[in-house]
């Protein structure tokens, strides 16, 4: 079988002659290959690679937009996460500022119902005090109008029927001034 690939081969260059022939290559058929693959070259160029191309820019296009769209998302976010953070920041000062109020107005309403319920106590205390006077005052006449006639009726009785009023008044004046300086 070697023998007759290798007789084929020789009665083919023979015969056709040249370079091309005793490398096994038929000219006519390499150009007929050669006008195929050119006007296939030329259909792939006119109809298959703009509409390749095409939607490889639209592909392009639409990938760059999805990157630009999810920068501009982050840029978002990260704005919308500082504007949190500092409405928070702000929530936080104005919580505390109003405890602080709360605290204030508190202490103050305390030290203002201290400070009523001392005068009011102080009232009380100056009421009950000149209360007790009076009724000190009072019990202290009461009992110099007793005294006195305490007095006045032992004196009669001792002395008898002798004493008059002028005299036992005047008895009774002085006897009152001596418990008086005492």
């Amino acid at each position: 079988m070697e023998a007759m690939l290798i007789f084929a081969a020789t009665e083919t260059a023979a015969g056709d002659g040249g370079l091309l022939g005793a490398l096994g290559i038929d000219v006519r058929l390499l150009i007929i290959q050669a006008i195929a693959f050119l006007v296939l070259l030329w259909a792939l160029s006119k109809f298959v690679y703009p509409a390749i191309s095409g939607m490889l820019e639209k592909r392009e296009k639409a990938i760059q937009e999805g990157i630009e769209l999810a920068e501009n998302a982050e840029k978002n976010a990260e704005r919308a996460s500082e504007k949190v953070d500092k409405m928070l920041s702000d929530a936080r000062k104005q919580a505390s500022e109003v405890i602080a109020s709360a605290k204030d107005e508190a202490n103050s309403i305390v030290e203002t119902a201290n400070q009523n319920a001392a005068s009011q106590t102080e009232r009380m205390l100056e009421r009950a005090n000149a209360d007790i006077e009076k009724e000190v005052d009072a019990a202290r006449k009461a009992l110099r109008d007793e005294t006195i006639n305490l007095v006045a009726l032992a004196t009669e009785k001792v002395v008898g029927g002798a004493m008059t009023d002028a005299i036992d008044k005047k008895v009774v004046a002085s006897a009152l001034k001596e418990a008086d300086k005492a």
